[in-house]
């Protein structure tokens, strides 16, 4: 399913003033359960999350999160909720035997990173990963989900489409009340250029905010390759024009855009389909590693050739922050008297 396009105009249209009461009626709903006491697990919990719903940079951040944390010498896990993936957990995903049909593509594709768990029921997801061995958890999504203690709350926010028209679900991409979501927010990172990321941070800063910039760089090895090639964009994200345009980026000419809602279950009849497109106009298909996890096993293997994957890693402009943030949040949630990496 893709997000309706009214919901980034810059100012509602009169279909977005049409559902406002909701909206108004959805973001008290959410702020209220916002505010409700979190569990604590033992371990702290680093929540990356966004103020609206779609695609906005959460998992290439925690992933980035992780690697940081790793390198610290902390034993990072991520917590996802699995969306789109038909078990409810808890349960540590496996890349070997799991699908994306079983845990979702994201948790597929970050269990291939880092030690991965998805759970709809979080503190239960948590418990199991503190068992596991877990000494900090990075839970991908979750803002709004108060079930767990958090010692850091992060906002990822995309600057080209900052929070859409400002209203809330259904009237506009918010989960809650901007205001109110700061409320609950220890800092909130903006990926990439942009007007509507520059005035969330305008807004954050104003709440006594701290806020971060960051962008997603494509592999240079990959953006290599993809310099000067013909392809077909495909993909199923929540804003798939990223994905246009970080293969702009590498200097790809883009013949075509497949946009495919986002976590969409890729089907033979889409292989067969991009397969023909591609053989029509004469190009290759390019698409984004979480759309490969499901992509992948479909693919005919006379065909490989034919598929590009490209990886983006998150970068932040000022890693001494960032690096900051997470030691205050783990130095105020570690044990009196405990030993800090």
């Amino acid at each position: 399913m893709r997000a309706p396009g009214f919901w980034w105009r810059p100012k509602p249209g009169w279909l977005a003033g049409l559902l406002s009461p909701l909206g108004w009626l959805y973001g008290t709903l959410t702020l209220l359960r916002m505010r409700r006491p979190g569990i604590s697990v033992g371990i702290p919990v680093i929540c990356v999350g966004n103020f609206v719903a779609g695609g906005a940079g959460k998992t290439p951040t925690a992933i980035a999160l992780t690697e940081m944390l790793a390198a610290r010498g902390d034993k990072p896990f991520v917590l996802m909720r699995g969306y789109g993936g038909r078990l409810a957990g808890p349960v540590a995903v496996d890349p070997s035997s799991h699908s994306a049909a079983d845990v979702g593509d994201e948790a597929l594709l970050m269990a291939g990173l880092m030690p991965t768990v998805v759970a709809r029921d979080r503190p239960a997801g948590a418990a199991l990963a503190k068992a596991l061995g877990a000494s900090v958890i990075v839970m991908d999504d979750g803002l709004q989900n108060p079930s767990l203690a958090k010692a850091l709350q992060l906002a990822v926010v995309d600057g080209a489409s900052g929070v859409g028209n400002g209203l809330c679900l259904p009237a506009g991409p918010l989960r809650a009340p901007l205001a109110g979501q700061c409320e609950a927010t220890d800092a909130v990172i903006v990926i990439g250029d942009g007007d509507a990321g520059s005035g969330v941070a305008a807004d954050a800063r104003a709440s006594g905010l701290a806020v971060l910039t960051a962008r997603l760089a494509p592999d240079p090895g990959v953006a290599a390759t993809l310099s000067g090639q013909a392809v077909i964009a495909v993909s199923g994200i929540g804003r798939p024009e990223k994905f246009a345009a970080t293969l702009r980026q590498t200097g790809a000419t883009i013949l075509a855009e497949r946009p495919f809602g986002d976590h969409h279950a890729y089907t033979p009849a889409d292989v067969a389909e991009l397969i023909a497109q591609a053989g029509r106009l004469g190009g290759r298909i390019a698409t984004t590693e979480k759309d490969m996890t499901k992509l992948g096993p479909l693919w005919p293997a006379a065909e490989r050739d034919r598929l590009l994957v490209l990886p983006v890693t998150l970068v932040f402009d000022d890693c001494i922050a960032i690096a900051r943030l997470l030691d205050r949040a783990l130095a105020a949630s570690a044990p009196a008297g405990a030993a800090q990496p």
